[in-house]
């Protein structure tokens, strides 16, 4: 069972309120969960929980209660926030068009420790990490974590860039919340790319923490900061992997997508349109987890191989771990590894190993003319010969099968497949290629098909630990099928016999 402490300095916050306020709030609700005090200029005070709201009736806010407040707090910068030296309470303004303050906001700010046990392993990995989820699901209580795990327990020296105090809290002495973590102000938001350079430049730091990527020249300069070795974890605004991918200024930051126009032979080779799009570069963030509940994350290990399927029209499917009521984690969901692509030696393997194991037929008193045509028209791997030394199956009709039996003899004798037709019209021919390869349609698509059932058995094998029989094929799709669950890691083998030869899949 994981255990975990808030420490929130609660009254803290609750003696910048003007005095009457923060008796009614002490005398009327239970504080402890609270996340924020509001306080509009004439309107009630209002306190917000996580599933409740609380009004302070018959008091209405003045003028000078937020002159009050305003004079117990820091200073307000550009994005007007403002906090309270030593503790991680924000305190937001809202200004009249005259920039005079009429309105308040005071979050709560909670340092929570053990919060990333769920995630250890992925903190201490040394790769970078990107935290995504909606507002207020704790991406920056993640970061405050890291900082002080990576600096303290692991003696990592650690920069956290600071934009608006949200991660260290107001003040020039950083919580305590980052650990042994350094920390650098950021004077105004449109800054915060050029302190992260600076970070690097200056003070040699292995991990910098960043919150709130949001910006082009943010997202260049965190490129920048892992292309020099420096292992960075921070958070994006986004709620998903997917949002990332699409958001054009902050797409870089999971490689970028660029549109990439194929050559004939390339588009049919991979089976897709011309016009694909595909990943520019490597990731900035080597792993991405997005927080989808306080408790419950999604984890993508390896970013490249999620984009990559995310633009090839596929779902990836995360790690998806949960911190229970009782405290223990678990992992709901095992992530699913892509099938790997076959490469262009494998494929030009498979295209000869195809041509070797091409199926030579010997047509007895029968039209080769025909059975050729028939062939290309169903385009099978096979081809018409004229002698029985060279071929590896006989074709005959029930009639010369009948009236000439020799035939049988030497098939027999050779221990050659002798396929005997009712006829030799065009139609009997092309139905015996299909049978006998196994085509229902299109060749393209039945390999198409055949590559899908093994993505789906790989699963099902790995999910069950049992073995799985595919589907019977002609040995060309076979060895795809081969490359496929060999690259997967999984042992195969083909099993029975001609025309029903198929494939096994064994687990590890």
């Amino acid at each position: 069972m994981t255990e975990f402490k808030i420490s929130d300095a609660l009254k803290t916050l609750l003696e910048v309120l003007p005095p009457r306020i923060k008796d009614k709030i002490y005398a009327s609700v239970d504080f402890s969960d609270m996340i924020e005090v509001i306080l509009d200029l004439g309107k009630m005070p209002e306190v917000r929980f996580e599933k409740k709201v609380f009004y302070v009736e018959d008091d209405f806010v003045t003028q000078e209660d937020i002159d009050f407040i305003t004079s117990k707090v820091g200073t307000f910068t550009s994005d007007n926030r403002a906090g309270i030296g030593r503790t991680l309470h924000r305190i937001s303004a809202i200004r009249s068009r005259t920039g005079k303050i009429i309105g308040l906001t005071c979050r709560v700010g909670r340092a929570a420790y053990g919060t990333i046990d769920i995630i250890k392993d992925i903190i201490k990995s040394n790769k970078s990490i990107l935290f995504m989820g909606p507002p207020g699901i704790g991406k920056t209580t993640k970061l405050r974590e890291a900082a002080r795990v990576l600096s303290g327990e692991l003696g990592k020296r650690v920069i956290v860039v600071d934009t608006s105090n949200e991660i260290a809290g107001d003040g020039d002495i950083p919580h305590e919340g980052i650990g042994r973590a350094r920390r650098m102000q950021v004077p105004s938001p449109e800054k915060q790319h050029a302190v992260m350079i600076e970070a690097v430049e200056n003070h040699m730091p292995e991990v910098i923490i960043i919150d709130e990527i949001g910006t082009e020249a943010e997202a260049e300069a965190a490129r920048t900061i892992a292309e020099r070795g420096v292992v960075l974890i921070g958070t994006a605004h986004g709620s998903t992997l997917e949002n990332l991918i699409s958001n054009p200024t902050l797409s870089d930051l999971a490689g970028g997508v660029q549109t990439v126009i194929l050559g004939d032979e390339e588009a049919k080779r991979r089976r897709t349109q011309k016009a694909i799009l595909e990943r520019k570069a490597s990731p900035t963030f080597d792993s991405v987890i997005e927080i989808r509940e306080r408790d419950v994350m999604a984890i993508y290990k390896d970013t490249s191989s999620a984009v990559d399927q995310f633009l090839r029209g596929k779902i990836p499917t995360p790690e998806v771990r949960v911190r229970t009521a009782a405290g223990k984690i678990e992992i709901k969901q095992k992530a699913v590894e892509p099938m790997p692509e076959i490469s262009d030696e494998e494929l030009e393997k498979a295209i000869e190993e195809k041509e070797d194991n091409e199926t030579r037929i010997y047509a007895f008193g029968m039209n080769n003319g025909r059975i050729s045509r028939a062939i290309n028209a169903v385009n099978v791997p096979a081809t018409v010969v004229d002698s029985l030394d060279k071929a590896n199956l006989i074709i005959t009709t029930r009639v010369k099968a009948a009236s000439d039996p020799k035939i049988v003899k030497l098939a027999g004798s050779r221990k050659l497949p002798l396929h005997v037709l009712k006829s030799s019209t065009n139609n009997q021919i092309t139905r015996f290629l299909k049978n006998f390869f196994k085509i229902s349609g299109d060749q393209d698509e039945d390999e198409r098909t055949a590559v899908s059932e093994v993505e789906e058995a790989v699963k099902q094998v790995k999910n069950t630990g049992k073995n799985i029989d595919l589907s019977p094929q002609n040995s060309f799709i076979r060895r795809l099928q081969h490359m496929l669950i060999e690259r997967y890691g999984l042992k195969a083998q083909s099993v029975g016999e001609e025309p029903n030869r198929k494939i096994r899949i064994y687990p590890k």
